[in-house]
């Protein structure tokens, strides 16, 4: 079995300036990876593996991360803290209380990258696709908020990773039974049909 990802779901989520500080500062990549090339396309980000071998030529793609880019509104302070107390002041009526404007609450917006979906979506080509995966796994543990599930193989192995809101939690694989190898499921057997000759 060579090292690939069989399956993976990600809410991730984290500031965009994050991302970009994560792969400047020398992160530890692994072996197989050189280098990270990041790409903005609009509202895309494109992280692509740079490969270190050179038996891997310049047109097979390589395996990337795609994450969407959003803009949220970051308040200094909860608007929802503000709210509810009553006015200051004694308990008598105060007229001109309403007439004044409500003191602003300070925000900014911030771009987050958002690396949300499936396999698929997320982690797109299959050349350096396990190297990349641990690359993601990095982001998700800097993330603010979002899980990201997956089961991964490397070489013999088959190893399972959860991480929820920028915490590794235990994770384990659990083989089921298939339910189409149950005998009684009603459908048409193809094989031993007397109309089919």
């Amino acid at each position: 079995m060579s090292s690939r990802v069989y399956r993976l779901h990600s809410t991730l989520e984290l500031p965009l300036e994050d991302v970009y500080d994560y792969f400047e500062n020398d992160p530890d990549l692994p072996s197989d990876i050189a280098d990270i090339d990041i790409t903005r396309r609009n509202n895309t980000l494109i992280i692509s593996a740079v490969p270190a071998d050179d038996s891997i030529s310049k047109y097979t793609p390589t395996a990337q991360l795609k994450a969407s880019v959003t803009e949220n509104r970051v308040y200094e302070e909860d608007p929802d803290e503000r709210q509810g107390g009553p006015p200051s002041g004694g308990g008598g009526p105060q007229w001109g209380a309403f007439e004044e404007e409500e003191e602003e609450i300070e925000s900014e917006l911030v771009e987050y990258a958002c690396f949300k979906g499936d396999r698929e979506t997320v982690l797109q080509n299959s050349a350096l696709q396990y190297e990349m995966f641990r690359v993601l796994c990095e982001v998700a543990v800097r993330s603010e908020k979002g899980n990201l599930t997956a089961i991964a193989g490397n070489n013999t192995d088959l190893e399972a990773v959860r991480i929820v809101d920028g915490e590794r939690r235990p994770a384990s694989v659990t083989v089921t039974e298939d339910p189409s190898e149950d005998g009684d499921n009603g459908g048409v057997d193809w094989r031993d049909n007397e109309f089919i000759s």
